[in-house]
């Protein structure tokens, strides 16, 4: 059996670590390098690092900052915003990233999906989607959850996984930062429809709904923010939880 991985994320914005309800309200979380540093240290399996402005300021990510957090890690190191083409993933790579992350490129132009990980491979290339309900169906939006679009979630996880990415950031919208749990109905529906690793996204409040996303929503892998920023939940003990649970976890 795979052991579901733990996954901090570091949403930053002007260099520094933020985390917001909803996808917004941002408050600043702090220091991303020394953040980063920690979770490496304490258990965590991977880490994301998303430059949550890049798109908005159509810019490209903060290639310094990557720098710097890759040094000071040793776990694989996942990296998004503001990828737009093949150079842009080439730079990062070549500054510490393990893998890259696209979203709003990627619902613009799809065939950059098929583009990395014909150059890159599959799994190097993980597809973001932000969802939210509206009239009670799941839409993609984009540009931090700003821009709304009529594209279906399940729709879009489909044709994701058919262009060759390695695996699905799902995030809810709805369920972003209110700690009530993960969106865990669409993540066991999207698990049905793809063959490739889901990472849950949005709502972690408490060690119980890691348990959940991974028995109810069928995914892959959590990923959470301001639970494990704030020292909320200890990933070392979060783990030991996990293990007491019958979960498969790296310890």
């Amino acid at each position: 059996m795979l052991t579901k991985r733990i996954i901090p994320c570091l949403d930053i914005k002007n260099g520094r670590t933020v985390k917001g309800v909803n996808f917004i309200d941002l408050i600043d979380a702090g220091n991303p390098v020394e953040l980063a540093k920690k979770y490496s240290e304490t258990g965590a399996d991977e880490l994301v690092f998303l430059d949550i402005s890049a798109t908005e300021e159509r810019r490209s990510t903060l290639l310094n900052l990557v720098r710097e957090v890759a040094e000071a890690i040793n776990i694989p190191f996942t990296v998004g915003g503001g990828i737009n083409s093949v150079e842009d993933v080439e730079n990062l790579l070549k500054n510490g990233a393990d893998k890259v992350s696209i979203n709003s490129s990627a619902v613009k132009n799809p065939d950059l999906i098929n583009q990395l990980a014909q150059k890159f491979g599959s799994q190097c290339v993980a597809v973001a989607i932000d969802a939210k309900r509206i009239d009670g169906i799941w839409k993609v939006h984009l540009v931090g959850g700003k821009q709304a679009t009529d594209i279906n979630l399940f729709d879009w996880a489909v044709e994701v996984a058919n262009r060759g990415a390695g695996e699905i950031l799902f995030t809810s919208m709805e369920n972003d930062g209110t700690k009530d749990g993960f969106a865990n109905e669409a993540l066991h529906t999207i698990s049905q429809l793809v063959n490739i690793p889901i990472i849950a996204s949005g709502g972690a409040g408490n060690m119980q709904d890691f348990v959940d996303a991974f028995e109810k929503g069928n995914a892959d892998a959590a990923l959470a923010a301001s639970v494990f920023h704030f020292g909320e939940i200890e990933i070392t003990e979060l783990k030991q939880f996990l293990k007491k649970q019958n979960i498969e976890v790296r310890i």
